[in-house]
């Protein structure tokens, strides 16, 4: 990204965005460094302050996804992994194998996410990971073959949306994820 979002650099409405997301629960509760050395955010935060009108909509959703829906935190890191390996988003890789670890995901869970192995003894977790595959892979699925109910359709559904499209955006603007060269 040639465009500088540290907080120096910042216009008022990326300032907002900036704030929201230093000063919210991502800030203070992050298992991977959410700021470079120079207050700039990484990895899709950093577009979301670049492009306040859809940044602040779109940080504000992610806190939503993360810490306000009734899916179980281990159910919400098996979708984001499975949706990370899917989109090949280095980022979200990296940042969600340290929620997912931080969650006490064992390594050998996140491998299996990682490599599309993941199986699990709770059957919402299993329906959860395989309704995230089948979304990735057409868009759509028929959800009662994955034994979730109404709600937890519709936060998985959310979360697998609201994560390729930050993949995409990462893609699109060549955002790396940190110790990797931007491209």
């Amino acid at each position: 990204m040639s465009e500088s979002t540290a907080p120096a650099a910042l216009s008022e409405a990326q300032r907002a965005v900036h704030d929201a997301i230093v000063g919210g629960p991502r800030g203070s509760a992050s298992p991977f460094p959410i700021t470079n050395p120079d207050g700039s955010l990484v990895g899709p935060f950093g577009l979301m302050v670049r492009f306040p009108a859809l940044g602040d909509p779109l940080q504000a959703l992610g806190a939503a996804l993360r810490y306000r829906t009734r899916m179980s935190a281990r159910i919400r890191e098996i979708v984001i992994l499975t949706v990370a390996r899917m989109a090949d988003s280095a980022f979200e890789r990296y940042a969600h194998t340290a929620v997912a670890q931080s969650l006490g995901i064992s390594d050998h869970e996140i491998t299996a996410l990682l490599t599309g192995r993941f199986a699990s003894d709770d059957p919402q977790e299993s329906g959860a990971a395989r309704f995230a595959e089948a979304l990735m892979e057409n868009s759509h699925a028929p959800s009662q073959d994955f034994g979730l109910d109404g709600e937890l359709i519709a936060e998985v559904v959310t979360t697998v949306g609201y994560y390729r499209l930050l993949a995409q955006l990462m893609g699109q603007f060549e955002v790396a994820a940190p110790g990797e060269i931007d491209a």
